[in-house]
């Protein structure tokens, strides 16, 4: 089959064997996958897949079952899907495993049920299990226009949140208010930080810029409030005000969905097939698939991620298609 790895920090199409599924595996037939930032990352090097995944790219996919490993129930051949994976959907078979399997809900397309999971249980991980989000609480995610950023306004808002973002372009700011952001700030021309200590602070950041980005948010972060690092767009080494951080009881927590655990993707994973996709079919939340590509030109996909030219995410057509 063809694949796409990263070779000498460029993305390179490969032939390689068809995988074969194992116990509790399910092979796919790809028809689409996911771009994420962690792609990109792992392209130029600095983000290397954890021991014993896959060294094909992509870490969500939306396919056709084809076959069924040993001791795999509740799915059969033909079935639709969508799941995480822990690397391979840059390719035209795929192998899943059987608890982080979605089914596709007719009403979607392959392109749009790819752009769900990784954003999704990104966002559910972090706001809900980990920063206990709840109702009348107030919420800062940066790179609001981003995948997970346009996943995590809309799941803020469910609980009654009250949310600001941080994004650029006008059509960025545009795109986080029809999802509900109730401050949009542009990091161009704004101070964030000013900004959302004159709207009465927030007790929860979701911050995937990382780098000097930590003294804005520690200024602006409410007592007793929490930062959920999910992304280092901004770099690694950051200025921590230690004074700030014990006198307003601040937390700080780096946080990474594809290191952890299969019972714990398997867990968000119910989170998304019991929560998130019905009120997509419902039509509370909403898709934000931005573009396709065709898989064969997943380096322009990249190059337009890079460029932060998206509002939503983008998805890689099977090589077939």
């Amino acid at each position: 089959m063809l694949a796409i790895i990263s070779h000498n920090h460029q993305l390179a199409m490969t032939e390689q064997p068809i995988p074969q599924p194992a116990v509790g595996q399910i092979l796919l037939k790809v028809a689409a996958a996911g771009v994420n930032r962690a792609d990109l990352m792992q392209a130029q090097g600095k983000y290397p897949p954890p021991a014993g995944e896959s060294e094909i790219l992509g870490l969500e996919v939306a396919g056709t079952i084809l076959a069924l490993g040993e001791g795999v129930t509740g799915w059969q051949v033909g079935d639709a899907v969508l799941a995480l994976v822990g690397g391979g959907a840059y390719a035209e078979y795929c192998l899943v495993d059987q608890s982080l399997c979605c089914l596709q809900p007719d009403t979607l397309s392959h392109a749009e049920a790819a752009s769900l999971p990784e954003v999704w249980m990104t966002a559910w991980l972090n706001l809900i299990d980990i920063g206990q989000l709840k109702a009348g609480q107030r919420v800062l995610i940066h790179a609001g226009a981003s995948g997970v950023g346009s996943a995590a306004i809309q799941l803020a808002k469910s609980v009654g949140a009250w949310v600001a973002v941080t994004t650029s372009k006008p059509e960025k700011q545009a795109f986080c208010r029809e999802l509900g952001a109730d401050l949009v700030i542009d990091y161009r021309t704004q101070d964030f930080s000013t900004e959302i200590k004159a709207a009465g602070g927030v007790d929860l950041i979701l911050d995937t810029v990382g780098g000097n980005y930590l003294a804005g948010n520690q200024r602006c972060l409410s007592s007793d409030g929490l930062i959920i690092v999910i992304g280092l767009l901004g770099g690694i080494e950051a200025q921590l005000n230690l004074g700030l951080m014990l006198v307003k009881r601040q937390r700080i927590q780096g946080s990474a969905l594809r290191s952890q655990a299969l019972a714990v993707k398997a867990k968000l994973t119910q989170a998304l097939r019991n929560e998130v996709i019905p009120r997509i079919a419902s039509g509370e939340f909403k898709v934000t698939l931005d573009r396709t590509f065709a898989m064969v030109n997943a380096q322009a996909a990249h190059d337009y991620v890079a460029q932060n030219r998206n509002c939503g995410k983008v998805v890689l057509l099977n090589l077939a298609n």
